[in-house]
């Protein structure tokens, strides 16, 4: 039964309200934990970068020059003050805003993302639903091994892998990638092919797991066997009443990959010289540039906060019995 619009409204900013509550509160946690685990990291920025010159007046003039000597606390609150505002703050080694190094790394890693979601999701919800409705037969075991064996290998095993295979044994594409953060989308695409691979290769085999236990459940449950009993044709059934009932518990979990994807991409990127986000955090910590491991830190949060959030609303909206034990 569908609600009265001003239930459905009501309900809808009640939902958001919430989620929006618990959405801040993380991403404040997280910027505290962010800000003094950096800060806590050995060495710092001047040390890095004077090498064996960091001594005496230069190390203690390079502090002063970067704030670097300020208390922690100081440090902090005026850190916080700049991100409330927007501000990332300044890159100590670029000597640019944060904002400007970290934009065009975080679109190369969201088109790199964003192929692997949408190669991967369809695929992964097509074996497993083809899993699920066999279950326990030849197909269903392939699958189910074949994804279990995915989950288990790192992925910087499965990228050197393909490396080996697709750009060594059959040279068809480039091992490394040689073009800079601002090359165009087509200087791109065939430098994200086997980034891509490896990315979907293990989103894959989460979701399609999680996808054959819920249609194996939907599957079994009464109302489909009512349905079969009244003779309704069975493929009607699977796409009209037991795929929708068994993509509900998977939202979730699509979405928690698609977040877990932005953690991934951070080997990934770094084996294939990828020049995205994850390679930029590398680089920066390498370089103890910790505005820039600060700043990309934080868009990496509030994506991942969003993406749930979004996931939450949308699990929410669409199972009445949710919407029911809110009290709606």
């Amino acid at each position: 039964m569908f609600m009265p619009f001003d239930i459905m409204r009501t309900f809808m900013f009640t939902m958001i309200y919430k989620r929006l509550f618990t959405a801040i509160f993380s991403l404040f946690i997280v910027g505290v934990l962010v800000f003094f685990v950096t800060e806590s990291l050995p060495g710092d920025f001047c040390t890095s970068y004077l090498g064996q010159n960091a001594t005496g007046s230069r190390l203690e003039q390079c502090r002063i020059d970067n704030n670097l000597n300020a208390p922690l606390v100081e440090r902090f609150s005026l850190w916080s003050e700049n991100v409330v505002s927007g501000n990332l703050g300044t890159s100590l080694k670029r000597q640019r805003p944060v904002s400007d190094v970290l934009v065009p790394r975080l679109e190369n890693t969201l088109i790199l993302g964003g192929i692997a979601a949408l190669i991967g999701i369809p695929i992964a919800i097509f074996l497993g639903c083809i899993a699920g409705l066999r279950a326990n037969k030849k197909s269903d075991h392939f699958i189910s091994i074949a994804s279990l064996f995915t989950m288990t290998v790192p992925e910087f095993v499965t990228a050197t892998l393909l490396t080996l295979i697709f750009s060594i044994w059959l040279p068809w594409f480039p091992a490394v990638t040689l073009i800079g953060e601002n090359a165009s989308l087509s200087e791109l695409l065939p430098n994200v092919v086997l980034p891509v691979v490896a990315l979907s290769m293990a989103m894959i085999a989460h979701i399609l797991r999680m996808v054959r236990s819920c249609m194996i459940t939907v599957m079994n449950s009464s109302y489909i066997k009512m349905a079969r009993l009244k003779g309704i044709p069975y493929w009607y059934i699977v796409f009209h009443h037991a795929l929708p009932n068994a993509l509900l518990p998977a939202i979730n979990i699509i979405a928690l990959t698609i977040a877990w994807l932005l953690g991934g991409v951070v080997i990934i990127e770094q084996v294939f010289n990828y020049p995205g986000i994850g390679s930029l955090m590398i680089s920066a910590i390498y370089d103890r540039d910790l505005p820039v491991v600060q700043g990309v830190a934080i868009v990496l949060a509030i994506i991942y906060i969003l993406v749930n959030l979004c996931a939450d609303l949308l699990t929410c909206i669409l199972n009445p019995k949710l919407r029911t034990q809110q009290g709606y």
